[in-house]
C-alpha cells in the first residue's frame, strides 16, 4: 500500500450506560470489517490528535480511536472529588470493548492511553489479543500527594490557558512551542480541532479542562507491575529515549526474561514519540495485528 495514502475516519458515539454516558471515537477502515485495534490516546489529548498517525493504516486494518472520559468529544461523567484513580479509565475502556469490538483486539495507546490499556489487559486478558505501549505512564509508586500536587505536571496543568478567541488562535498559540515543539502542523491542527468546543460566547474552550488534566496526573492509584503479570498477551513497548514516562529502570529483565514482554528504546524521540516517530506507529501496530 503506498504509505502517503490516507483515509478520513468516520466520528461515532457510543452508549455505556453501566459507566453513565456515551464515548465518542473515531472509526477509521472497512465499515464491514471486524475491529482490529482500539487505540486511547494521552492525557489532555484526544482521538483525533492521532489522525495523521493512524489513517495510512486504514486500507488494511480497522481502528476505533477512542476519546477517554472528559477528553474530546466523549459525555461521560468527569467528577474530580474522590476519583478512584484510573481505574475509571480501565473500566470505560473495558465496557467499550463489550459494545464495540465482536472478538480479542489489539490495544495500543501512548501515555495514559498506553496504561489504561495495560490495566484492561490485566483485567480481562480475554478480550485482549496483544498491547502496543507508547512510553506508557509506568510510575515505581504513587509518591508522597504533596509532592505530586506541586510537580510540574500538575502545576503546568492548572496553568494551561483553557481558552482563546477561536480555533485558528489556539492553533497560532500552540504551533511552535512548548510540548508542540516537535509536532507536525497537521498533528497539531488535528489536535486543536477536537481539542476545543465553541462556548457559544464568540470563544473556544478546552474539552479537557485544566482541573480534569491535573486531576489525572494527580490520581494515578495503579500497580503496573501487577498488571504486567496479570495480563497474558504478548505486550510490545515503545519506550521515549528523552524524558519518559516509562519509569522501568532496574525492571527491564524482570520484564523481558519470559519474551512475553519486548522493550525497545527509540533514538532520538521525547515522551510525544508518536507525533515524532509515526513509522515507529504504524510498524508496531503492523506487526501486532498480523502476528
Amino acid at each position: 500500500m503506498d504509505a502517503r495514502v490516507t483515509h478520513e475516519p468516520a466520528a461515532r458515539r457510543v452508549a455505556l450506560p453501566s459507566r453513565g454516558g456515551e464515548m465518542a471515537f473515531l472509526d477509521f477502515g472497512p465499515s464491514d470489517r471486524p475491529v482490529d485495534v482500539v487505540f486511547s490516546h494521552a492525557n489532555g489529548f484526544n482521538a483525533r490528535t492521532y489522525r495523521s498517525i493512524l489513517a495510512p493504516l486504514a486500507g488494511e486494518m480497522r481502528i476505533f480511536a477512542i476519546d477517554l472520559r472528559g477528553h474530546g468529544a466523549s459525555g461521560l461523567p468527569t467528577v474530580i472529588e474522590g476519583r478512584d484513580g484510573w481505574a475509571e479509565f480501565r473500566e470505560d475502556l473495558l465496557a467499550f470493548l463489550a459494545a464495540a469490538a465482536e472478538g480479542p483486539v489489539v490495544l495500543a495507546g501512548h501515555s495514559m492511553g498506553g496504561t489504561s490499556s495495560l490495566l484492561a489487559a490485566a483485567a480481562q486478558p480475554q478480550r485482549v489479543k496483544s498491547l502496543v505501549l507508547l512510553d506508557p505512564v509506568i510510575f515505581p509508586s504513587a509518591g508522597d500527594p504533596a509532592a505530586i500536587e506541586e510537580s510540574p505536571l500538575v502545576q503546568g496543568a492548572l496553568r494551561r490557558r483553557a481558552s482563546f478567541p477561536s480555533h485558528a488562535a489556539a492553533l497560532e498559540a500552540y504551533t511552535g512551542r512548548g510540548a508542540f515543539k516537535t509536532w507536525r502542523h497537521e498533528q497539531i491542527a488535528d489536535y486543536v480541532a477536537a481539542g476545543f468546543r465553541d462556548t457559544g460566547a464568540g470563544e473556544v474552550t478546552l474539552a479537557c479542562t485544566p482541573e480534569w488534566e491535573a486531576s489525572n496526573f494527580r490520581t494515578h492509584n495503579y500497580d503496573p507491575y501487577a498488571a504486567f503479570a496479570q495480563s497474558r498477551c504478548p505486550i510490545d513497548i515503545r519506550k521515549a529515549a528523552f524524558a519518559s514516562t516509562c519509569r522501568i529502570e532496574g525492571r527491564e529483565r524482570d520484564l523481558t526474561r519470559e519474551g512475553r514482554i519486548r522493550i525497545e528504546i527509540v533514538p532520538g524521540t521525547t515522551h510525544f514519540l508518536p507525533m515524532e516517530r509515526p513509522d515507529v506507529v504504524v510498524e508496531a501496530l503492523r506487526a501486532a495485528v498480523t502476528a
